[in-house]
């Protein structure tokens, strides 16, 4: 098996690319993963934790470093989003081609939303209006109304689109493409494909520096970090890291861009000013999500062949904690606080359907 054919059609998560790498078999139960249980200086936050192989989303308070509740999803949750107000959390069900909404507050399941083949990750627009979702089997991202929990649209990307980011502005949407090499430029509008970006190999997770000028892209099988310029739609820089870069993260100073490390067990933490890797921590065994807190003290990373979290201070760039968690993590999202009550639909249980 090639890693281009494991990535266009099989890789629902990460972790299942980086098997295509060593061979078909180490494809079983393999999976990416980020968690958050760590210190906080700032009590209250929550973090949602997607646990592949208990088909359960873990909710965590990282003042305590407890898990509070544990929140029965679809099969193979593989990445969690949280809506900007914190009052909503939306899971993909790789395995089961949903989404499920999860009321932040109650800490259930209101919504089930039927998206394209084999949904990776997930994102929602600075406004709330949209979420939008990578299908990596179907090779296209699909819309949710946050209003209407329905699919309002579907947007044809390149070859196994994997990471998602929405501009600060929520004028576009940029789409990582494993399979194809490439970045995908969306114009949110309309749904339009306007530009597509050249970058490494097996691109796998991206993310925007806050000011948004800036995309930074793991590639996942040539071991570096694309640096797009926006403005321009041009890679502008290269920076090598460790073995099979995947999850990826910003502080929100856009100072340091942190990157999960995959093959060597590492995080890399890079200096957006010199563009290059200025410290290298060691962490736990296959590490591949990860999650900067809003106020930007702790990273996050799963560690998905340990079953454990390791939680980084940004300060020191040393790991403070280290947390056995559930079985499979495969993705993380980090909200600051206590959940809002959410304006809006209904909030009754619903099972949608995707339009054709």
């Amino acid at each position: 098996m090639t890693s281009s054919q494991d990535l266009a059609r099989r890789a629902a998560v990460v972790l299942c690319v980086a098997a295509a790498l060593t061979g078909p078999g180490d494809l079983a139960g393999a999976s990416v993963g980020t968690t958050a249980v760590g210190l906080s200086p700032r009590p209250g936050a929550l973090v949602y934790i997607a646990n592949l192989h208990s088909d359960t989303v873990s909710v965590v308070d990282t003042g305590t470093g407890t898990v509070v509740d544990s929140v029965p999803v679809g099969d193979g949750p593989d990445s969690v989003a949280v809506s900007p107000d914190g009052s909503r959390v939306y899971v993909t069900n790789s395995a089961s081609d949903t989404v499920s909404v999860i009321d932040a507050r109650t800490r259930t399941v209101i919504a089930t939303v039927a998206v394209g083949d084999e949904p990776s990750r997930v994102t929602v627009s600075p406004d709330n209006r949209n979420v939008y979702v990578a299908n990596v089997g179907s090779d296209d991202v699909s819309v949710i109304s946050t209003r209407t929990r329905a699919v309002t649209d579907t947007i044809a990307v390149g070859d196994a689109p994997l990471g998602v980011a929405v501009a600060p502005d929520g004028c576009t949407l940029y789409v990582a493409n494993a399979a194809s090499g490439t970045v995908s430029v969306v114009r949110t509008a309309t749904g339009t494909v306007t530009d597509t970006i050249p970058v490494g190999s097996g691109p796998t997770a991206l993310v925007l520096t806050p000011d948004g000028r800036r995309l930074y892209v793991s590639n996942l099988t040539s071991d570096d970090v694309s640096v797009v310029d926006v403005h321009d739609g041009t890679e502008t820089d290269r920076i090598p890291v460790g073995d099979q870069p995947a999850g990826i993260g910003v502080r929100p100073d856009g100072r340091q861009v942190y990157v999960a490390n995959i093959g060597s067990d590492t995080v890399s933490v890079i200096s957006t000013r010199g563009r290059a890797v200025t410290e290298t921590v060691a962490v736990g065994d296959g590490p591949n999500g990860l999650a900067v807190s809003p106020d930007g003290s702790l990273v996050h990373v799963s560690n998905f062949d340990s079953d454990t979290l390791s939680v980084i201070g940004t300060s020191t760039a040393r790991v403070t904690n280290t947390v056995p968690v559930g079985d499979g993590p495969t993705g993380v999202a980090a909200a600051q606080g206590e959940p809002v009550t959410a304006r809006g639909p209904d909030t009754a249980p619903v099972q949608l359907r995707e339009t054709p």
